[in-house]
């Protein structure tokens, strides 16, 4: 095992908890519940939802996955070259 593929396996797995914990930090979808209890279905939370920290860690999550994604086929691209 070189240098470069421990290097790599500790990104990746250092990658992936991230992605556990920031999944797991995010809110469950309940779109459909407002209309079974009688709520409104846009209120101004729902207008506003771009600027939450909930919007914040879903994009987090959205960018950690694609660099875990790009870090994984250039870790397959370089293994078959050493």
């Amino acid at each position: 095992m070189t240098a470069l593929q421990i290097v790599f396996g500790v990104v990746l797995i250092v990658l992936a908890i991230l992605i556990i914990a920031l999944v797991m930090m995010q809110e469950g979808n309940q779109q459909g519940l407002g209309a079974i209890s009688g709520g409104a279905s846009e209120s101004f939370f729902d207008k506003n939802k771009s600027r939450t920290n909930e919007a914040k860690v879903a994009f987090a999550t959205k960018i950690a996955v694609g660099i875990f994604c790009v870090l994984a086929l250039v870790t397959v691209v370089v293994m078959m070259f050493i």
